[in-house]
């Protein structure tokens, strides 16, 4: 394909979903209109940015370099003999200065018709040339103010989401240039499960407890998927509890590249303490036994690192819960690190027999939880709850009765849209992971909205909902058939109640 063809190609077969932002990047990329472009894509680590920015560079004929760690000269130098290489041009000598280096790729536009350029870990270069943006900034107000004819689709991306929010966040100078910003996020459990060849939909969800929606986690197993409910604990023992496969320290890994050294200890106990239940700043602090100003800038960081996200409370706005964003890291952290010493010394089998309890219980019920309330936000029919959803989260009640008892709790509890305050009930619910539930649930539902309801909540809408990761008992299906119940078992969570005409997958 020439290099100047704006026919805009078919998504390559190598290229898994992604297929908004395959139309987004093409988009962007064969924009005809005169002007120099700049697009933006951030996304974490390990996402597919790389596999699909070549993609888009190899269908268009575009230029893609990628930086490395490495000194400012030979960044310098490999950028002109790539450059050279493309263009089949005999360099001119090779770029000194990021001034000189920007005009060359510049020069790229000034050919008539659009052409994708990609800087690939555009945060690598920043941290060897601090003055990189400056020039960018600099080079695309000349072009506009002189109004040089140059259809450049500049495309910068970076997996330091600390670095990209910086450079391109709202008080940036480049973000006032940008006409795309894209970000590339881990795979559904849906996704996910089609990626990984899995139809089961309970074995899906335990290995999306382990490895969540990360693309390049399949290929860390060299393409070891289990081969059924029954191979899922040797699947867990022959490639993340493997020393010999990647996966292994990829946890310590992902610590390593998004934390500087020196708080690398404490946000490695911060999600330990995450993982074991702590869920508030307060909690974590005291758990870790650190001043709360310390935990407090562990966990900013953390969370400006995709690795942790805040959840209100569905009950309590002012409440706010911390959650592990990545499934491997929750893994890690509640399941293996407290027994990582013993699995250097004993076969992974016998460890996994004593980790699986704490798995079942302090991963996979959380995360079970967690994608029953993802199902409610991107798959649920608009008729399930009788109005669209706006938020699906965890909620806690205090219990007028028992006054020195634990929290009531509830994981799923959805409300409509509302202007500026929350908005109405349209269900509550329970989820379990490893319970058949039966009509005791439903009853504990039922005491969770009177609770509601006495707190002058309006839940004359509300829904009961029970959410079982292995079935109900007869008679809560029938109370199903009667309209008093909604039931969610993982069949439902996989492969039924898509809104009818919308991805749902926008809403958020």
């Amino acid at each position: 394909m020439s290099p100047f063809d704006v026919s805009r190609p078919a998504k390559p077969e190598t290229v898994f979903d992604r297929d908004a932002e395959w139309d987004a990047l093409v988009a962007f990329a064969c924009d005809a209109r005169p002007g120099a472009g700049l697009g933006i894509v951030s996304g974490r680590l390990r996402q597919g940015k790389t596999h699909l920015l070549k993609a888009l560079t190899a269908a268009l004929g575009g230029f893609c370099f990628g930086a490395q760690q490495a000194a400012r000269a030979e960044s310098l130098h490999r950028l002109g003999d790539e450059l050279a290489r493309y263009t089949g041009e005999a360099p001119p000598g090779r770029p000194s200065r990021w001034e000189d280096a920007v005009d060359a790729l510049l020069a790229l536009g000034e050919r008539g018709r659009p052409v994708p350029v990609v800087i690939d870990e555009f945060p690598d270069l920043v941290r060897q040339s601090p003055e990189l943006p400056s020039v960018l900034h600099s080079a695309y107000r000349r072009l506009r103010e002189t109004g040089r004819e140059n259809r450049i689709r500049l495309l910068l991306s970076g997996s330091s989401l600390t670095v990209m929010h910086r450079l391109f966040g709202a008080a940036a100078p480049l973000h006032g240039l940008a006409d795309l910003e894209l970000a590339l996020r881990p795979l559904d459990f849906r996704q996910a499960a089609r990626f990984w060849g899995i139809d089961d939909p309970r074995l899906a969800l335990s290995v999306h407890a382990v490895v969540g929606g990360t693309p390049a986690y399949r290929r860390y197993t060299a393409d070891d998927t289990p081969g059924g409910r029954d191979d899922f604990d040797a699947w867990v023992c022959r490639t993340v509890l493997d020393p010999r496969t990647p996966l292994y320290l990829e946890p310590r890994h992902l610590l390593q590249e998004e934390t500087d050294h020196g708080d690398r200890a404490l946000c490695h106990s911060a999600l330990a303490a995450i993982a074991s239940g702590c869920s508030t700043q307060g909690e974590i602090a005291e758990c870790l036994g650190t001043p709360l100003t310390d935990a407090s800038h562990c966990l900013a960081l953390l969370r400006a690192n995709g690795l942790l996200y805040d959840e209100p409370d569905a009950f309590r706005p002012n409440l706010v819960r911390l959650r592990i964003a990545e499934p491997l890291l929750a893994f890690e952290h509640a399941a293996v690190r407290p027994l990582r010493s013993a699995l250097e010394q004993q076969d992974a089998v016998e460890v996994w027999r004593r980790a699986r309890p704490v798995f079942d219980s302090a991963v996979a019920g959380p995360h079970f939880a967690r994608i029953c309330r993802d199902w409610v936000l991107d798959f649920a029919g608009r008729d399930v709850f009788g109005a669209l959803p706006a938020s699906a989260a965890h909620g806690s009640l205090s219990d007028p009765e028992q006054r020195a008892g634990p929290d009531v709790e509830a994981d799923v509890v959805v409300r409509g849209r509302a202007d500026a305050r929350p908005g109405p009930v349209l269900s509550v619910g329970l989820a379990r992971w490893d319970e058949v539930m039966d009509l005791r649930h439903l009853e504990d539902v039922r005491r969770l909205l009177a609770l509601l309801a006495a707190r002058d909540e309006d839940v004359t809408r509300a829904r009961p909902a029970c959410y079982s990761g292995v079935g109900f008992t007869p008679a809560l299906r029938a109370a199903e058939a009667d309209g008093q119940v909604v039931l969610v078992d993982p069949a439902r969570l996989y492969r039924g109640d898509r809104p009818d005409g919308e991805d749902a997958r926008r809403r958020r």
